[in-house]
């Protein structure tokens, strides 16, 4: 897929246009977006059922979702997306995973400028009602999420033939999301897969707090548009050795970005 004009994140940078949030985003800001957010939801899970849903109806339903959320009074900024032009070769993107947000928002932002896409994820993802046809019509590398040496095996080895398919993956390396980053919970299984695969890194910062964890869903809890939303990208490296310098760049790309972007609440989600 090559961006154009018709995409938001066309450039290296995009930030929401500034415009006043209508009264009924600013009052009732998760009343406006959900219903709008399952509309999409549900037409994307008939496409993928009857075999429809490519990387182009998913790129195209992910930047629905974003427009749902700048409706709803959030504000997004991206950096960085000109470090994602000059790969042309598949890659694995390492980043913080903080809430649903980035698995919704993600496809728009990268496949414009990649031949295709995957994410790792829990196998809840692919078991979710009509979310699951989405999901699984993406080709993921799914992981259980209880025994650490088998996940390891199931993405060394789903993973590489992702990557020799021509996917990129993206890869958030911690036991659980956190609005809180840690680095003792981020592991370095995205660094390995980039190591025994010959493909770059891209590191990933993210501060997606506005779509908070919810008390009974923990996946769909309250949208919280005073939080802005950022994320940003940095330029490539390849792996050299066992890559624990890698790994720590990584760490470091992320904490200098959640830094400058101001702390968030000390908050941990399942």
């Amino acid at each position: 897929m090559i961006p154009d004009a018709s995409w938001r994140f066309n450039t290296d940078r995009y930030d929401t246009p500034e415009r006043p949030a209508s009264w009924l985003a600013h009052t009732f800001p998760s009343a406006l977006f959900y219903p709008k957010m399952v509309g999409i939801v549900l037409r994307s899970s008939l496409l993928a059922r009857l075999g429809r849903y490519d990387k182009f109806a998913w790129a195209r339903s992910s930047e629905e979702v974003v427009g749902c959320l700048e409706s709803s009074g959030c504000r997004i900024h991206v950096e960085g997306l000109a470090n994602l032009n000059p790969l042309d070769q598949p890659c694995v993107l390492i980043g913080n995973h903080m809430s649903t947000l980035e698995t919704f928002a993600l496809p728009s932002i990268i496949l414009p400028r990649c031949e295709n896409l995957t994410f790792v994820v829990k196998r809840s993802l692919t078991e979710y009602p009509f979310f699951k046809h989405v999901m699984l019509s993406r080709n993921p590398v799914v992981v259980e999420r209880s025994n650490p040496r088998d996940d390891l095996k199931a993405v060394m080895e789903q993973g590489a033939e992702r990557l020799a398919a021509g996917y990129s993956i993206v890869i958030f390396p911690q036991h659980t999301r956190t609005i809180v980053f840690d680095p003792e919970q981020f592991n370095s299984i995205g660094i390995k897969l980039a190591a025994r695969t010959g493909v770059p890194v891209v590191p990933v910062a993210l501060q997606t707090s506005a779509w908070s964890p919810g008390r009974h869903l923990k996946d769909y809890g309250p949208i919280i548009p005073s939080r802005p939303i950022h994320f940003a990208f940095g330029a490539p490296f390849m792996v050299a050795g066992k890559g624990s310098e890698e790994h720590q760049r990584v760490i470091r790309f992320i904490q200098e970005h959640l830094q400058r972007w101001g702390s968030a609440p000390h908050r941990s989600v399942g």
